[in-house]
């Protein structure tokens, strides 16, 4: 109780500078909406030319609200739904506008580091942190005539961060409850002749039970991780570029195991996982024909290690990984036309360490792609391309893709995109242990349609966007025969909506809604997905050191395997202090009316929880 006051009492002195800030309401600052160049359009299209629904979260926007893990800052975003069991390192999936987490492709500096070895091929958020990352960008809907098998619900594009001009770094140490400590420090360089940034971060936290407490669970799950982030580049000329990064982490998560009868099946158990990952990068980047032609070749590699035990005893293990081989050329013919084109090879091997079935599969995929952008008039851009994927088990596979965007002024954009998607069953349901061998591929095909306005002052937008996509050939886990199958047909659709507003110099107002309704072929409800879920975020930045967020985050009523998880709201605050333009002291309250909830049946998440730190830049 005495901590909830000191908590509270904290809080109220924070927000204090903003209750007594000036009123210059009628000299703001106009919060500028330039262009945003779109890097997953393949393009370079911006947001008023792709036609598809994209939300882009910058490194600024995850400062402002406080967010330790990529995770939290994509919940962020509207339709986009997170599950994390327990927290602290527990596993965390995404989907996109009901799609399964499988059906998300994502990739880090353009590399896909789904985890070939897992059971959808999908990636754990859990340990990826934000201190290295410039921005995120999710492109909604089926993508695959953009980037192949994976990305037939949508794709999470994360950039890392390149310096700017001469030298500099980052320092910072944190404490939080549950015994968290988190510290970090990196070390830049730019010039025009190159750069490079090189970061290590690490947390060690008690963690809280992964299985609920309320189901009288109170053996604490701790978490520790370590990651060792590097890019850098030389610059050959003004449009010769060599770029390389590695990214490297190591963790160690307690978590719980299976408790039959128990909520969820889950409670406290002795297990733990730990698991090693690396994934890295080269690019060559060189124009020819006076700049028209732009060309990038990549060489891409993942790796995930991991090991389950009980008490220093195996009880599962899996490594997989991945090769990318990628030529992508961008053509300019002239300001009214545009021509993307490529090819990609992709190799995934995967060993189960097994015992039953095989043990270990792989599989490889060859592509071309093309995409065409063609503007007959300044305000409509027309896009459209094909892909066609060979892959060494199911074929040639063919997806194409539309869209428009118009704009008839500097106020609104009107926007359609229609796509199919293509993803080959993973690797783990096809050689597991609980592996099928004659799954079919899943195949799905939408369609979304927006308008987007942004205020005269440029200070406000506004955006709603009508979706409706189908999957056919699912798979999923059949109990009844205890491996995966093709469970036919799944269908989503819904609504996002989503507006901001800088209504002083100092006061700005996000807010965000999504309606999704997700349904298999025989009427039943997907789960673990919300039908209705939201944001709101207001932001105080008075003239001075200080600056402030409050977060509100709904999350509606979920269907799970064996029962309901019910809806709630969290309120999450955060705030800073510049002691001097090289010092900054920042906190951040999660939960503060300690909202009792859960994302996953059966597992737990924390109360009110909080962490204060120390940044010094130079």
């Amino acid at each position: 109780m005495i901590y909830k006051t000191a908590l509270l009492g904290a809080v109220a002195l924070t927000c204090l500078p903003t209750a007594f800030a000036d009123d210059t309401s009628n000299d703001e600052v106009a919060k500028t909406l330039g262009p945003i160049i779109i890097e997953s359009s393949r393009l370079n299209q911006t947001l008023t030319e792709i036609g598809s629904s994209v939300d882009v979260i910058t490194s600024a926007d995850i400062e402002e609200l406080g967010f330790d893990f990529a995770i939290d800052a994509i919940a962020n975003a509207p339709s986009v739904t997170v599950n994390q069991n327990g927290g602290f390192g527990g596993q965390a999936s995404v989907r996109i506008r009901g799609a399964s987490s499988g059906q998300t492709l994502v990739m880090i500096d353009g590399v896909p580091v789904g985890d070939v070895s897992t059971t959808d091929g999908s990636f754990n958020f859990a340990r990826l942190g934000t201190e290295s990352i410039e921005r995120i960008e999710i492109l909604k809907g089926a993508q695959s005539t953009l980037w192949g098998t994976d990305a037939i619900g949508g794709v999470i594009s994360i950039t890392t961060k390149t310096p700017d001009e001469g030298f500099g770094g980052d320092a910072y140490a944190e404490i939080g409850s549950f015994e968290t400590v988190r510290g970090g420090a990196a070390v830049e360089y730019g010039s025009d002749k190159g750069d490079f940034r090189i970061s290590y971060n690490a947390i060690d936290s008690a963690g809280i039970s992964k299985a609920d407490a309320a189901n009288r669970n109170d053996e604490e799950d701790g978490f520790e991780s370590q990651s060792l982030t590097a890019k850098g580049g030389f610059n050959f000329t003004s449009t010769t570029r060599l770029e390389a990064g590695l990214i490297y982490q190591d963790s160690t998560t307690e978590i719980d195991g299976y408790q039959f009868g128990a909520q969820g099946n889950v409670g406290d158990s002795n297990d733990q996982s730990d698991v090693e990952e690396i994934s890295g990068h080269a690019k060559l980047s060189f124009s020819l024909f006076s700049d028209k032609l732009e060309n990038d070749i990549l060489v891409g590699y993942s790796n995930i290690d991991r090991e389950n035990s009980n008490a220093g005893v195996t009880s599962f293990a899996a490594e997989g990984e991945r090769w990318l081989g990628r030529y992508q050329g961008l053509f300019t013919i002239n300001d009214a036309n545009k021509l993307a084109f490529g090819l990609e090879h992709e190799e995934g091997t995967f060993d189960s360490g097994s015992s039953f079935g095989s043990d270990d599969g792989e599989q490889t995929t060859d592509s071309i792609f093309a995409m065409y952008e063609l503007q007959p008039v300044e305000s409509l851009t027309l896009t459209a391309g094909v892909r066609v994927d060979d892959h060494d088990a199911y074929g040639t596979q063919t997806t194409g893709r539309v869209a428009a965007a118009y704009n008839p002024n500097d106020i609104v954009t009107l926007r359609a995109s229609w796509g199919q998607g293509f993803k080959a069953p993973s690797l783990y349901q096809l050689y597991s242990q609980y592996g099928t061998p004659t799954l079919s591929p899943e195949e799905s095909e939408g369609f979304d349609v927006g308008l987007d306005l942004r205020t005269p002052d440029n200070k406000g937008t506004f955006g709603v966007t009508y979706f409706d996509q189908e999957v056919t050939n699912q798979i999923d886990f059949s109990f009844a025969t205890f491996t995966y199958d093709n469970i036919a047909k799944v269908n989503s659709s819904g609504v996002e909506v989503s507006g901001s507003y800088q209504l002083l110099n100092w006061l700005g107002v996000n807010a965000n809604y999504a309606y999704i309704d997700a349904e298999d072929d025989a009427g039943e409800e997907l789960v673990r997905i919300p039908e209705h879920s939201g944001d709101f975020t207001m932001s105080f930045t008075p003239e001075g050191p200080f600056s402030s967020a409050i977060l509100v985050r709904y999350n509606g009523s979920e269907e799970d395997r064996n029962g309901k998880v019910d809806a709630w709201t969290r309120v999450d605050l955060s705030a800073s202090y510049d002691v001097t333009s090289n010092v900054e002291v920042y906190t951040r309250i999660e939960n503060l009316f300690d909202e009792e909830y859960q994302q996953i049946l059966g597992y737990g998440t924390p109360g009110i929880s909080g962490s204060f730190g120390l940044r010094l830049s130079y």
